[in-house]
């Protein structure tokens, strides 16, 4: 966006008028036209984003000024990395490096905030210095899971399907998105009882965005003093903000909780305030996960903040059956059982305990070679998984 040219006169004439220059001066010129004054080395330097219109010195213009490309760092920044690399501190190289990234991000210069992150990783993993440094400072807040799962290894329904390529598309293509002043959505809520899926959509996500996996800690973040958890919170994602990366809140319900419960105390409403925040202010380039199995129990502000809420319920018949069918092609011979016949007796059942049943018939049959006997091996197993199931049942009952 260039100055319009009565603009340009405007604030030639200020200077020129003041004929000595001063800091206030800078100031009140910068209220007026923002990011478009600067002072250097006595100087009044007109700018326009990166590009320089004019120098001026006590009133009389210098001439136009070659371009020079993007404002510089911050010079205490730029000392601190010095002395870093000078004394071969990595826990100061790294601050300073962070503080770096965050600070281009803030003025949208995306491309330099990645590459200097770039720096900081090979290969999109932390080098070992990296790991170092993570768990010196935040191993208590968080831990990195490497991802395994895709999407393809789930079985979902078609409007979960949908949504997540959706997600991932966007941020495949956020430099399409940002081109039309959007930005991609960033923020997923997944409800639904407890072995469904949800932690493993997390992870899946993860992968197909290729992006770390970071899981929050709770014993770390949740202290015993007043306001501590607070701190621990804004360190966390004061950290986490400079990283593409997905965060996942696994058991959100555990420190999302309704701020109304009159058995809660005054602190747990404070640190759900300051989490809502601290999630409004997250960049795009961090994706926010979290999961619950009492959505009951969230806080009804916490609904608004996220832009997906995903439902992940108990899978029905077919999709046991469907389940069943891609997890056979993972086993060297076929369970010799009709797929709707072992989905039948299954029945009732949730993912995680379709993964169980199914590991149990593959160590099963490795342990039984080189004689194994495969419809033999998934009637034992089935026998045994209803045992399970009975007591089970019977604890619920």
């Amino acid at each position: 966006m260039n100055v319009p040219s009565f603009e340009k006169e405007k604030i030639e004439r200020v200077i020129r008028s003041k004929g000595k220059i001063t800091f206030k001066m800078s100031i009140e010129l910068n209220l007026y036209l923002i990011k478009m004054i600067e002072i250097n080395n006595g100087k009044i330097i007109i700018i326009d984003c990166k590009q320089r219109i004019g120098v001026f010195r006590n009133g009389q213009r210098l001439g136009k000024q070659k371009k020079r490309g993007k404002t510089m760092a911050r010079s205490d920044l730029l000392i601190k990395l010095i002395k870093a690399g000078r004394n071969g501190d990595q826990i100061l190289f790294r601050k300073t490096t962070e503080a770096l990234i965050a600070e281009e991000r803030a003025k949208q210069h995306n491309v330099l905030a990645d590459k200097l992150q770039a720096q900081l990783n090979i290969n999109g993993k932390a080098s070992n210095n990296t790991t170092i440094l993570m768990s010196d400072r935040m191993n208590n807040l968080l831990f990195e899971m490497n991802p395994q799962k895709t999407l393809k290894d789930m079985v979902l329904t078609k409007i979960l399907e949908e949504t997540c390529k959706e997600l991932v598309e966007e941020h495949r293509r956020v430099d399409l998105l940002r081109s039309y002043n959007l930005e991609p959505r960033n923020r997923i809520l997944l409800e639904g009882p407890p072995g469904n899926g949800k932690t493993t959509l997390a992870e899946a996500l993860a992968t197909s965005l290729m992006l770390p996996l970071f899981v929050v800690r709770y014993e770390g973040v949740i202290g015993t003093y007043l306001g501590e958890t607070a701190v621990r919170l804004k360190r966390l994602f004061d950290y986490i903000s400079t990283r593409k990366c997905v965060l996942f809140f696994d058991e959100f319900d555990t420190i999302g909780k309704e701020r109304g419960d009159v058995h809660e105390t005054g602190e747990i409403k404070r640190v759900v305030s300051s989490l809502l925040l601290q999630i409004d202010a997250l960049p795009s380039h961090v994706v926010v996960i979290t999961a619950t199995n009492h959505p009951e129990l969230l806080d009804r502000a916490v609904w608004r903040r996220f832009q997906i809420r995903l439902s992940l319920p108990k899978p029905t018949q077919a999709f046991i059956k469907e389940w069943l069918c891609r997890f056979e092609k993972r086993l060297p011979e076929p369970f010799e059982f009709a797929p709707t016949t072992l989905a039948q007796k299954l029945k009732g059942s949730n993912y995680s305990e379709l993964e169980d049943f199914g590991l149990m018939v593959q160590r099963s049959y490795v342990l039984s070679l080189p004689e194994a006997n495969m419809k033999a091996i998934v009637t034992r197993c089935l026998r045994q998984w209803e045992a399970k199931m009975k007591v089970s049942n019977n604890k619920k009952g």
